[in-house]
C-alpha cells in the first residue's frame, strides 16, 4: 500500500495548489520517483496527462466559483492561473462549451471533473508474464532526440520520431549496426531526464560494439536488475495497456521500485500491427526501501 499512499500524498499536494504554482518536481519527490517517471506513471494510471488533469480541475473549480459567487470573472481567471480574460475564456469554452459569462445564466450545463483517487483493484486473475534478469552494462547506438515533457509534447514527439525513422530508411541502418549473432531487435530507450530542461533523451537504437555513424549517438546502459515484461498485441495500444498494469498491479505488490535508470522497449522484427506481435518492456528495478 506504500505506492498508493505515495500517489495519494502527491495528489494532495496538487489539489492543495490548484490556485497557485504546482511544481512537478515536488509532486514527484512526494511520490518517491523522478519527475519524468511521475508524469508517465500518472498518465498510464489515469488515462489523462498530468497537465490535462490540472487544467480540468482548475476549470472545474473556476466554474463552481462563477456559478456560486459574485466574484469578478477576471479575478477568478487570475486565481486559477490565467493571465488574461481571453486565455481564460478560450480555455473555459473548450472544456465547458460556453463562455464564463454565459455560465452564470440559469439552466446552463457545465462539466465537472472530480478529484481522482488511487486504489489497488482486485480483479479476476489475468496473468502477466515477466522475468527478473541481471545484465552487465551494454552499449547501444542509434538515433537520439531530445524530447520535452512540457505540455505533454513527449506523447506526440516520440511516435513522430518512430515514423520518421521508418520512412527515412534509418531503421535499416540501425539494424545493420547490430553485433553478429544478435537478433534483429530495435530498442526504444528513455534516458537522461533533466529536471531543469523538463526533457529526456529518446533513443531508437540497437545493441552494438561498432563505430558510431556521424548522424547517430551512443548510450551506455548501466549494469542493472531488470523486470522484463512480455507484451502481446499491436502497437502502441498493447504497450500502453501493459505499462498501466505494471504500475497499478505489479509494482504495488512486487517488493521493488523503479531504479531510475534508462527504461527500454524491445521491438523484434515483425508486423507490429498484428494481434500476436510480441515485444517487451524492460524496467530497471531495485528493492523497495
Amino acid at each position: 500500500m506504500d505506492w498508493v499512499n505515495r500517489m495519494k500524498n502527491a495528489l494532495d499536494y496538487i489539489e492543495n495548489n490548484l490556485t497557485g504554482d504546482i511544481c512537478y518536481e515536488e509532486a514527484a519527490k512526494i511520490a518517491y520517483c523522478s519527475t519524468y517517471q511521475f508524469q508517465r506513471m500518472f498518465s498510464y494510471i489515469t488515462d489523462v496527462s498530468l497537465a490535462e488533469y490540472i487544467r480540468r480541475r482548475r476549470l472545474t473549480l473556476a466554474a463552481f466559483e462563477i456559478r456560486q459567487t459574485d466574484a469578478k470573472i477576471i479575478d477568478i481567471a487570475l486565481k486559477y492561473g490565467y493571465d488574461s480574460p481571453t486565455a481564460f475564456t478560450r480555455a473555459f469554452q473548450s472544456l465547458h462549451g460556453i463562455t464564463p459569462k454565459l455560465a452564470r445564466s440559469k439552466g446552463v450545463s457545465l462539466k465537472a471533473y472530480p478529484r481522482i483517487s488511487f486504489q489497488i483493484q482486485i480483479k479476476g486473475a489475468v496473468e502477466m508474464n515477466y522475468r527478473i534478469e541481471e545484465k552487465d552494462r551494454f552499449r547501444v547506438v542509434g538515433i537520439k532526440e531530445k524530447i520535452s515533457t512540457v505540455d505533454d509534447q513527449n506523447f506526440i514527439k516520440v511516435p513522430k520520431l518512430w515514423r520518421e525513422v521508418f520512412s527515412s530508411g534509418k531503421c535499416e541502418e540501425i539494424v545493420s549496426l547490430m553485433n553478429k549473432g544478435e537478433n534483429s531487435d530495435i530498442y526504444g530507450i528513455c534516458a537522461n531526464y533533466s529536471e531543469k530542461d523538463k526533457a529526456f533523451d529518446y533513443f531508437i537504437a540497437s545493441i552494438t560494439d561498432k563505430d558510431v555513424p556521424k548522424d547517430m549517438e551512443e548510450l551506455i546502459i548501466p549494469k542493472s536488475t531488470w523486470a522484463i515484461f512480455e507484451c502481446t498485441g499491436p502497437m502502441p495500444d498493447s504497450m500502453k495497456s501493459l505499462l498501466k498494469r505494471i504500475y497499478t498491479e505489479w509494482f504495488p505488490s512486487s517488493g521493488y521500485e523503479h531504479g531510475n535508470t534508462p527504461e527500454l522497449e524491445r521491438y523484434p522484427a515483425g508486423d507490429s500491427s498484428l494481434e500476436d506481435y510480441k515485444s517487451e518492456i524492460w524496467i530497471p528495478i531495485i528493492p523497495k526501501k
